[in-house]
C-alpha cells in the first residue's frame, strides 16, 4: 500500500483491513481490470480506493483533466462516495468533484474547471458534462463501476458504454457489485481489457453472519400498525422502513410522525437537495426513522443502523439483500425483519429459500409485549449508575429526601410512558375465521320427482329453477328437495304433501312458463339422465377417418388396397337424371361453354368513346332518354336552340324569361336577374370601377350599399327603389 494511504488509514483508525481491501493488494492485481463481488458492508468504497492508489497517485498532483472517474447508480451513493474519497485522497492532495442529477450544474462546472482530478458522479449527469464539453476524459488513468448490476437494471448500459468509450484504451477498469449476473458479464467482455480477472471475495453470496433475519406475520389490515409494534419492540438508535412506491413511503412516514416518531421520508420524487437534507437528519440524530425506496437500498452507510424493516417485501433476493445490508455493516449486528401477511406468506418463503437465508418464524409484537419490553429496559436503566452534575446530584437527594419511594418511582414510571409512543393494539397471524359447519344432512321423506323440460343446454340452473316453480306450483323453498340439472332436462324432488297442489296448479299441461313444461315422473329419475359431462371432454373415441366398421386397423390411403380385407360389394346407386331443358345440365353446360363467342362489329368497336369528354357526353346523352322514348321514334334529336325557360318560382315576375342578356336566359337563381322590369337589357355602367366611393372618385355619389345612410353622401340621395327606373335587387 502506498505510504500516503496507509498514513491516512491509521489516522482514521483502520487497525486491520476487511477481506475485499487485502484482496485488492494483491501484487498480480496490480493495474489490471477487474470485476470484485463482495458482500454489503464489506468495504468496498475504501477497496476500490486502495486499488486505483497505485495508477492515481503519481499523477494526482499534475495539471490538467481528472485522472479517475467513479461511476455510482445513484445521487445518494455517489455522495457518500465522494465524502469518503475527501479523507481517503484528500491530504494526498486530491481534490474531488461530484457530478449528480438534481445539483447546480454551474458549481459542477466551476469545480471542474478549477482542476479536480477525482470525479464522482451518476451516469445521466455525466454523460451531459460529456455533450456540453465541461467534462474532459482524456486524461482518465482508472474507472470504478460501482454497485454495476444495479446500474445495468436501471438501464444505464448505452451511458455506461459512451463514458467508457471516451476514457483512454489504457485505463484500468473496475467493477464492484455484491452480485454479478450475466449483464455484467457480458459489459465486461466488450469494455475491459482481455485477460481481466474475476475477484470474489468468501462470503459474497452466502447470508450475512451480522445480521439476525426474523418474519413477522400479521393480518393483512393490522400491517401498517405492526410497524409501530416493531420500532417500539426494539427501540433501534435508527431505522429505516423499505416500500415499494413513493406513495406507500409518503403514507408510512406521515402515520409514523403522527404517532410521535422522528421519521424522513426518502424518494425518487423528492429534489436532491431534500434527499440529502432528510439522509443529514438520520446521521445528526434528529431523525431516528427513515421510510425509503429502493432507492436508499444500495451502498448508503448509516452507523447506528442496527433495525431494517421491509414494509413491503422486495421483488428479489438480491434485492433483499442489499435492503437488508444496510444493517450489520463492518462487524456490528443488525436485524432484519419482513413484515408478512397471510396473502404474501408464499412469496416472503420462496425470496428466503431463493437467498439462501434462514429466518426465525413469528408473529408481530402486540402491545402486551411492547409493554413488557418496556419495563425490563425501565429496570434496567433505573438500576444503572448514572454520572450528573453536581447541581443535578443536590436535587436528586432532595427529591429522595422529600418524596416516597413508591410514588418516585410511580412518577418515573409515568414519564418513561410519556416519553414514548403507544403501542398499538393488533390481531396475530393465528387469529382465524373458524371455519363453517357444514349442514346436516336432513331426511326429505316422501317425495315425488318431476320433470322440466330444460336443462344445461337451455342454460338452466338450479338457482334459475328454484323461484320460477316456487311461484307457479305455489309451493315454498322447505317443500323443495334436490334439484338435478341434466343436459336436456331437469329434476325436481318435491314433497309428496305438496305435490298434488303443485301439479293442479300447473293445469293438466304442466305449463311453468313459455316453453317451461312439467311431468310428473312414476319413480326417481335415472342418474345417467342429470349425469355432468365436462365441457372439454370427447366423449368415446371415436373411428378413424379411413376405419370400417368391424375393421381392426385403418382403410389404406393414397389408393393401394389390402387384399387381405375382404371388401363388401358397394350397393349399387341410380345414375343422375336430372335434365335442363330436355338436355343433360353437364351437356348443357359443356356445349355453350363449347360454342366460340362471336367477335363484336367493326362499327360497334369504332362506335366507342376516343376520349374522356366523349365518354361523359355519351352518357349524358343515355341518362336523358329513355328506353321507351327510343323505341317510339327512330328519328334524330333536334339540336339544342337558346329560348326560355319553363315557368319557375324563379321566372313568374314581369319581363323575367323573356330578356336575354349575351345569350343566357334571365331569372337564374343565386345570380343577376338578366334584364330590367321593362325588358331591356342591362348596360355596362361607364366609368371607374368603384364610382360609388368617395376614395375611387364618386364625388357626391352614393356608397355601394345605399340602403345605408351611413353609406351615402351627405345630401345626396340614395337610388329610387321604386317605378320603372327601379335598379333591381337581389329580392326582385
Amino acid at each position: 500500500m502506498p505510504q500516503a494511504l496507509a498514513e491516512t488509514l491509521a489516522a482514521r483508525g483502520y487497525a486491520s483491513l476487511t477481506p475485499v481491501q487485502e484482496e485488492m493488494l494483491r501484487p498480480d492485481l496490480a493495474g489490471r481490470d477487474m470485476i470484485v463481488s463482495a458482500r454489503t458492508g464489506s468495504g468496498k468504497t475504501v477497496a476500490f480506493g486502495v486499488a486505483l492508489a497505485e495508477r492515481v497517485l503519481p499523477v494526482l498532483r499534475v495539471p490538467g483533466p481528472p485522472k479517475a472517474l467513479i461511476i455510482a447508480p445513484t445521487r445518494e451513493l455517489a455522495m457518500q462516495v465522494r465524502r469518503e474519497f475527501e479523507w481517503l485522497y484528500g491530504p494526498a492532495g486530491g481534490l474531488i468533484a461530484s457530478c449528480v442529477g438534481g445539483m447546480d450544474m454551474r458549481r459542477e462546472i466551476f469545480t471542474l474547471e478549477k482542476g479536480a482530478q477525482i470525479v464522482v458522479g451518476t451516469p445521466g449527469r455525466l454523460v451531459d458534462h460529456l455533450k456540453r464539453g465541461s467534462l474532459n476524459l482524456s486524461g482518465i488513468v482508472g474507472v470504478v463501476l460501482d454497485e454495476a448490476d444495479e446500474m445495468l437494471d436501471l438501464g444505464f448500459a448505452e451511458d455506461l458504454a459512451a463514458l467508457l468509450s471516451a476514457a483512454p484504451d489504457d485505463k484500468q477498469t473496475l467493477m464492484f457489485s455484491a452480485t454479478v449476473p450475466k449483464a455484467i458479464e457480458k459489459l465486461a467482455a466488450g469494455q475491459l481489457r482481455p485477460g481481466f480477472e474475476r475477484v470474489s471475495v468468501a462470503g459474497g453470496e452466502e447470508q450475512h453472519a451480522d445480521i439476525t433475519y426474523d418474519v413477522a406475520g400479521v393480518p393483512h389490515d393490522d400491517a401498517e400498525r405492526a410497524l409501530v409494534n416493531i420500532l417500539r419492540f426494539h427501540e433501534s438508535e435508527r431505522a429505516i422502513i423499505f416500500a415499494n412506491t413513493r406513495a406507500a413511503v409518503a403514507r408510512i412516514a406521515a402515520r409514523l410522525g403522527n404517532r410521535g416518531f422522528r421519521a424522513v421520508a426518502l424518494s425518487g420524487e423528492l429534489s436532491q437537495s431534500e434527499r440529502t437534507h432528510a439522509l443529514q437528519a438520520l446521521r445528526d440524530g434528529r431523525a431516528r426513522v427513515c421510510v425509503a425506496t429502493d432507492v436508499a437500498a444500495r451502498g448508503i452507510d448509516l452507523k447506528g443502523l442496527d433495525l431494517v424493516i421491509h414494509a413491503e417485501l422486495p421483488g428479489s433476493p438480491e434485492t433483499l439483500k442489499h435492503r437488508s445490508g444496510r444493517t450489520g455493516r463492518a462487524g456490528r449486528k443488525g436485524t432484519s425483519v419482513l413484515v408478512v401477511t397471510p396473502r404474501t406468506r408464499a412469496k416472503a418463503d420462496r425470496i428466503l429459500k431463493m437467498a439462501g437465508i434462514d429466518a426465525n418464524w413469528g408473529s408481530a409484537p402486540t402491545a402486551e409485549d411492547v409493554r413488557a419490553r418496556d419495563a425490563e429496559r425501565l429496570v434496567e436503566a433505573v438500576g444503572g449508575a448514572v454520572e450528573l452534575e453536581e447541581d443535578d446530584r443536590g436535587l436528586a437527594a432532595r427529591i429522595a429526601a422529600d418524596c416516597d419511594p413508591v410514588a418516585l418511582a410511580a412518577t418515573v414510571v409515568s414519564f418513561w410512558r410519556a416519553s414514548n409512543s403507544a403501542p398499538e393494539e393488533i390481531g396475530s397471524l393465528n387469529t382465524a375465521p373458524p371455519p363453517r359447519e357444514k349442514r346436516a344432512v336432513q331426511d326429505f321423506g316422501a317425495s315425488v320427482w318431476v320433470r322440466l323440460s330444460k336443462g344445461r343446454r337451455e342454460r338452466a340452473e338450479a338457482r334459475w329453477i328454484l323461484p320460477k316453480i316456487c311461484q307457479a306450483g305455489g309451493i315454498t323453498r322447505e317443500e323443495i328437495g334436490a334439484i338435478r340439472v341434466g343436459e336436456a332436462a331437469s329434476f325436481v324432488q318435491i314433497a309428496e304433501r305438496a305435490a298434488g297442489g303443485f301439479m293442479l296448479a300447473l293445469g293438466p299441461d304442466g305449463v311453468i312458463e313459455d316453453g317451461l313444461y312439467a311431468t310428473k315422473l312414476d319413480g326417481a329419475p335415472d342418474p345417467a339422465e342429470y349425469a355432468y359431462t365436462p365441457p372439454n371432454s370427447k366423449g368415446p373415441k371415436k373411428p378413424h377417418r379411413g376405419q370400417r366398421d368391424g375393421d381392426e386397423r385403418p382403410a389404406p390411403r393414397y389408393g393401394r388396397e389390402d387384399k387381405s380385407v375382404a371388401r363388401a360389394p358397394r350397393d349399387a346407386k341410380p345414375a343422375k337424371t336430372e335434365t335442363w331443358d330436355d338436355k343433360p345440365i353437364l351437356e348443357a353446360y359443356r356445349g355453350e361453354r363449347s360454342e366460340p363467342k362471336a367477335p363484336k362489329p367493326r362499327a360497334e368497336a369504332e362506335a366507342r368513346p376516343k376520349s374522356k369528354k366523349e365518354f361523359v357526353a355519351k352518357s349524358y346523352e343515355a341518362k336523358s332518354h329513355t328506353a321507351k322514348d327510343r323505341s317510339e321514334t327512330d328519328a334524330p334529336k333536334a339540336p339544342y336552340k337558346a329560348g326560355p325557360k319553363p315557368s319557375s318560382k324563379w321566372t313568374d315576375k314581369p319581363g323575367a324569361g323573356t330578356a336575354k342578356l349575351s345569350g343566357k336566359p334571365s331569372g337564374k337563381p343565386g345570380g343577376k336577374p338578366g334584364a330590367k322590369p321593362d325588358g331591356k337589357p342591362w348596360e355596362k355602367p361607364k366609368g371607374p370601377k368603384s364610382a360609388g366611393f368617395k376614395a375611387h372618385g364618386g364625388k357626391g355619389k352614393p356608397a355601394k350599399a345605399q340602403g345605408f345612410k351611413s353609406h351615402s353622401a351627405p345630401g345626396a340621395k340614395g337610388p329610387s327603389t321604386k317605378g320603372p327606373d327601379a335598379r333591381p335587387t337581389r329580392k326582385s
